[in-house]
């Protein structure tokens, strides 16, 4: 007869009922048992180390004596940048050197309408005076010594003191003069051919060797506000109107294609480069809407997190991201696929921003603002300028590769996520979500007290849109 022993095993039963996990680690020699803890940790630290070192403000480009309206980058050469002030004065920045190299006396009044033709040599103004000038664009422009005297001569300056830039402004003819019947709210250059977009009582197509628009578009609407070429279909337009539309138009017609009618105005509107079926609008309800032009009747997306009006918004040449602008003093930065902003940035000084856009290399993005400055920020807040040393970029590169693999994790999102903004921005957003869901749940007890299908859902990309017009 066999005996059968018995083992005692004190966490055998404790095992059976499931209160006892076993880890299974891989028995590799080459790798430590405790890699994951040690890679946790490290993306841990390197977000922590973004935030300690994320410092956007690059430069600030003073000199305007009134509010920048609008600006307008060059395609091809990074160091270009051209802005207009609401006095109507046009200047040229040198980018590097952080300097005005030409500012001219443009328009009598505001200008509202910057663009740059594709070849970087021809500049175009639009403004309240119903007149669209054609400037002349040389390569590395600068202030030259006999320039330098002339205004030390006129503004009784002595050599070495510093001059105040406002006396650079000249009456400079400009090479053509083109007269539109009504005020000038925006320009746009074609993406290849010499053709140009104004907007104003109508949008007007003009050539640049003749002196009337070619061609106009009209759609019952007071004034069009912002208007944009399609960067892949040369012949799509789309545009912002006064009546709260948002309208596509193509040249090869003669009347426009069709508009979505939103509750609110939009204020501007941007195509996508790398996507060109996508466009964003600015609207005056805080928020910004992604379309895709073959189907106006719903929003791809709905882009959050401004306290007030949107002003402006512009596309990365990435078509990754977009910059916006508002009139709650901040400019942000979104994802394509995210409705929050990934950064936003803000100064103590920093009045309404009316514009802004992205620099050609994507690594800067540039504001306008009512304090008459322009001011230069990184598109990433914590990254060093300068070239880096191998070893640096190596390390660099790890550590944003640990910070995407653990960043869905509770603590390095929350830290990730974390902006300090103003205090009466924060009491505007705490105040605007506590409005929205007081509504989302007024909403949800009409449809529970209702009978079936009385009070439908409606989802959040399709409320802002009245109804689609063909």
């Amino acid at each position: 007869m066999k005996l059968k022993v018995l083992h005692h095993d004190p966490a055998a039963h404790e095992r059976k009922a499931g209160k006892i996990t076993r880890y299974y680690r891989n028995p590799d020699p080459q790798l430590h048992p405790f890699e994951r803890a040690r890679e946790y940790n490290r993306a841990l630290v390197a977000t922590k180390l973004d935030k300690m070192f994320a410092k956007p403000l690059v430069a600030v480009l003073d000199g305007h004596t009134d509010a920048v309206k609008c600006m307008a980058r060059s395609h091809k050469r990074v160091a270009d940048l051209f802005t207009a002030s609401c006095d109507g004065e046009l200047r040229f920045w040198n980018m590097p050197t952080r300097t005005c190299t030409k500012a001219i006396s443009a328009h009598d009044g505001f200008i509202r309408g910057l663009c740059v033709s594709p070849d970087d040599r021809l500049l175009f103004t639009g403004g309240d005076d119903k007149c669209i000038k054609t400037w002349k664009v040389e390569k590395n422009e600068g202030m030259t010594a006999m320039d330098w005297d002339e205004v030390l001569d006129e503004g009784n300056l002595v050599r070495g003191e510093e001059i105040d830039t406002s006396k650079l402004a000249k009456e400079v003819p400009a090479l053509n003069v083109y007269m539109a019947k009504s005020a000038v709210t925006s320009l746009d250059h074609h993406w290849s051919r010499h053709l140009l977009v104004s907007t104003g009582d109508t949008v007007d197509i003009w050539d640049h060797h003749r002196s009337a628009p070619i061609q106009s578009f009209e759609w019952g609407c007071d004034s069009v506000i912002c208007a944009r070429f399609n960067p892949a279909e040369p012949c799509l337009i789309a545009s912002t109107a006064s009546d709260n539309t948002v309208g596509l138009y193509d040249l090869r017609g003669s009347s426009p294609i069709r508009k979505v009618l939103l509750k609110m105005r939009s204020n501007a509107v941007s195509w996508n480069p790398m996507e060109p079926l996508n466009f964003t609008v600015a609207n005056e309800d805080c928020h910004l809407y992604t379309f895709d032009m073959r189907k106006l009747d719903i929003a791809l997306n709905l882009h959050r997190d401004f306290t007030n009006a949107v002003l402006d918004v512009d596309y990365s040449p990435s078509g990754r991201e977009f910059v916006a602008a508002s009139y709650d003093r901040t400019i942000r930065i979104f994802r394509v696929s995210e409705s929050r902003s990934r950064e936003v940035y803000h100064a103590k000084r920093m009045q309404r921003v009316l514009c802004c856009r992205f620099t050609a290399d994507t690594r800067y993005v540039v504001s306008g603002s009512e304090d008459t400055n322009v001011r230069v920020w990184k598109a990433e807040a914590s990254k060093p300028l300068g070239p880096r040393p191998f070893r640096e970029r190596q390390a660099m590169a790890y550590r944003d590769a640990l910070k995407r693999k653990f960043q869905h994790l509770k603590e390095i999102r929350r830290i990730a996520r974390h902006r300090h903004v103003p205090s009466l921005i924060k009491k505007h957003t705490e105040k605007r979500r506590i409005m929205a869901q007081a509504k989302k749940r007024k909403e949800e007890n009409l449809r529970r007290h209702s009978r079936p299908g009385a009070v439908p859902f409606e989802s959040v990309r399709r409320k802002p849109i009245k109804k689609q017009i063909e």
